[in-house]
């Protein structure tokens, strides 16, 4: 057990570590991973202004990098196709089709001049050991502008995880001179395959932008695509479309890829199909509109930190003027002890200082001399001699003494000394310094990366909405299967495969379910239509039952607002059975009483359905009469409330009622009170008294033989075309 627990007390936390700081997560500073920024050290080092071979780049790497040369080189190829570090020469693949590059050996690269401005002075630079101390590394690159958010970055570490989405150059160093000059700013991605991209969500880089390729649809009968979302490839588009075709979404004739420098797929269309009518699906069920998540964590002060982009910028305004600030002061040591050696020079050649030291005999003597010679000149001199001063000016050649140009000489002090009262006023004035680096840098790029990603508002395709309903719901009411590969029943309406279908059946039990295959759901199924939250809600449901206990017969009316997805739940009180359920509204319930001792039937009476008032889902039914039914059913009637005698009418024989097979759900009506005897159509004698029956203690559902379908008497359901 203690062996369990130092490997995760000590070895998992110094392996995860490991790979948060080491591997997979960008730095704020440089915005570079540690392979990254050893390949960008390797090729400052190699520079020479020539083009390096990548497997000679690869192989200077290694020195640096300890996980192989295979990583290298995908990090290089990945950095040199964004065209802002590397300057490629040879195959580096295709962003745009998704093709390889070349083998290492076949392809150079060298490194930028924008890449050494922005990030290469080695004299303000943080070293570090490699891996094998042989070699010394940069901790990170003194980088003037957020590279993190230019170049973005994926990672996965352990337990974390970094997606950040690239953004244009040009307006992150305007986003940048905003943030230094105290004035708002808002920045979004830019991507280098273009598209289109709603930034609605984008949270400041932690949310979400949904992108989209651009659609080319001036011909109606051919689509082109001209731009790819991000993270997409031609190859990507093309096989999800294929997809799509074969999954009976899109009609589509043919697909051509001609993308070479620029992208272009050609989609022609099926016959009858045109361009305006599948745009919607190609978002819906194709890679041509994709959603990406963001979160940008980087690593800061040796810790992973999630950031906003607002602080990365405020972060990187102080880096800047943190950076320009370190260059300067070098600078200006580096010209004062210019300065310094130049004045020494010149006093030690003008006053013949080097006469003094022919006499002497010792090393120590002739230094002592020297330094004794410029004591009359101190007041010229910025700071005290050193022998390292002394050791100088004795190395100067006889010939550059005889030939020294005292104009030139002064001339050159003079520059000196103007430089060195520019970068005293810019120290001063260090903020509107960085703004002017940033000015110079913007003009010198903004022809070179202009935006490439229209940024629109728009909403994203609900496949629901946009999916063809080609599927059949066949109900085969001899083997009591429901479903699209149904082949022996009846067609009850068409969906498609994001819908969902109501069941009811026989015994009152309904559920909700995705359209199913063939699902077992009895004989004498009693209802089934689309079960879409929002039109089910407004639709009232009228069901007539009867109680087990006396045959009492109830109506009740409600509507079904909430469900969990393929649960069952009663329609009907319990010790209960249905007799017909129905949606429409211009039906009344027909219900044929129990037969007295010497009348040979019953007598038939009718309840207008909407005369009775709707109820909540859990609610008792409404008794019609306190005498015991032995049929009833739904039958059409007029205004006045009358039988129109049609032959046919929901629930009639057994048939399922088809719940609004066109989709479109019935206007509720306006809830009302129960009404009285006189008042009910159909004139039946004695009260018919409409209370709520009490549940009883008995269990067990019984089945209502009457409205029982004969077996093998068809469906005769009808089928909306399309």
């Amino acid at each position: 057990m203690a062996y369990v627990n130092t490997l995760f007390n000590t070895n998992f936390l110094e392996y995860a570590s490991y790979v948060i700081k080491d591997r997979a997560i960008p730095h704020i500073d440089d915005g570079l991973k540690p392979v990254q920024r050893r390949i960008l050290h390797s090729l400052f080092e190699m520079d020479d202004g020539k083009f390096h071979k990548v497997a000679n780049v690869v192989g200077h790497c290694m020195k640096y990098h300890p996980h192989g040369d295979a990583a290298i080189y995908d990090a290089l190829v990945n950095i040199a196709n964004k065209d802002l570090l590397i300057e490629k020469q040879g195959n580096f693949g295709n962003i745009f089709t998704g093709d390889q590059a070349s083998a290492s050996r076949y392809i150079e690269c060298r490194v930028t001049p924008f890449a050494k401005e922005i990030l290469y002075n080695p004299e303000i630079t943080e070293y570090e050991d490699s891996y094998d101390s042989r070699n010394r590394e940069p901790v990170v690159f003194p980088a003037k502008i957020p590279l993190v958010l230019i170049l973005g970055a994926e990672g996965i570490a352990v337990g974390m995880a970094t997606k950040i989405l690239p953004h244009n150059l040009i307006e992150v160093l305007q986003a940048l001179r905003a943030s230094l000059q105290g004035k708002s700013f808002r920045l979004f991605p830019d991507f280098p395959t273009g598209g289109q991209m709603d930034v609605s969500d984008y949270q400041d880089g932690n949310g979400k932008v949904l992108v989209r390729a651009k659609l080319d649809t001036s011909d109606p009968k051919r689509i082109l695509i001209r731009d790819l979302p991000f993270g997409t490839t031609t190859e990507g588009i093309i096989e999800s479309i294929e997809n799509a075709v074969r999954r009976n979404k899109l009609k589509v004739q043919s697909i051509n890829d001609f993308t070479t420098e620029n992208v272009e797929i050609e989609i022609k269309l099926a016959r009858g199909v045109y361009s305006q009518e599948v745009i919607d699906a190609l978002y819906a069920f194709t890679d041509c509109e994709v959603s990406i998540s963001c979160n940008l964590l980087v690593i800061k002060d040796r810790n992973p930190v999630s950031m906003t982009v607002t602080e990365v910028i405020a972060h990187h305004s102080e880096t800047l003027v943190r950076i320009l600030r370190a260059e300067l002061e070098l600078e200006k040591r580096t010209l004062t002890d210019r300065l310094h050696a130049r004045t020494l020079e010149r006093i030690f050649i003008e006053e013949r200082i080097y006469k003094k030291i022919e006499e002497m005999e010792t090393q120590e003597k002739v230094t002592q001399a020297v330094i004794k010679g410029f004591v009359p000149f101190q007041s010229q001199i910025q700071r005290e001699v050193t022998i390292e001063d002394v050791e100088r000016l004795l190395k100067i050649p006889i010939r550059r003494i005889s030939l020294y140009d005292i104009n030139k000489a002064k001339q050159e002090v003079a520059e000196i000394r103007a430089r060195l009262k520019e970068i005293a006023y810019h120290l001063k004035h260090i903020v509107e310094y960085a703004v002017s680096f940033l000015d110079r840098i913007i003009k010198s790029q903004s022809s070179l990366f202009p935006r490439k990603t229209e940024i629109i508002s728009f909403q994203r395709v609900d496949a629901r909405e946009v999916a063809l309903k080609n599927l059949t719901i066949r109900y085969d009411a001899e083997t009591g299967y429901l479903g699209t590969e149904v082949s022996t029943g009846k067609p009850l309406f068409d969906v498609s495969e994001f819908d969902r279908i109501l069941v009811v059946r026989k015994t009152g039990i309904y559920s909700v379910t995705d359209v199913p295959v063939r699902l077992f759901v009895d004989r004498g199924m009693l209802a089934c239509g689309l079960a879409d939250k929002e039109v089910l809600s407004q639709r009232v449901f009228t069901v007539l039952y009867l109680q087990n206990e006396n045959s009492y017969a109830y109506i009740k009316r409600c509507r079904i607002e909430q469900y969990i997805l393929e649960k069952n739940y009663s329609i009907v009180p319990e010790n209960c059975t249905p007799l017909a359920v129905t949606t429409k509204e211009d039906v009344a319930a027909e219900v044929r009483f129990v037969p007295g001792k010497r009348a040979k039937s019953g007598v038939v009476q009718l309840f207008p359905v909407a005369e009775f008032a709707i109820r909540g889902l859990k609610a008792a039914g409404i008794r019609l009469a306190s005498k015991g039914v032995e049929h009833g059913r739904f039958v059409p009637v007029d205004k006045a409330g009358r039988s129109r005698g049609e032959k046919g009418g929901p629930n009639r024989d057994g048939e399922p009622h088809n719940i609004d097979p066109d989709g479109s759900a019935p206007a509720a009506p306006t809830p009302t009170k129960s009404k009285t005897r006189g008042q009910a159509a159909g004139g039946a004698q004695g009260a018919a008294t409409r209370k709520t029956p009490q549940s009883t203690k008995k269990s067990g559902t019984g089945a209502n033989k009457a409205a029982a379908k004969p077996k093998g008497q068809k469906n005769p359901i009808k089928r909306k075309g399309k």
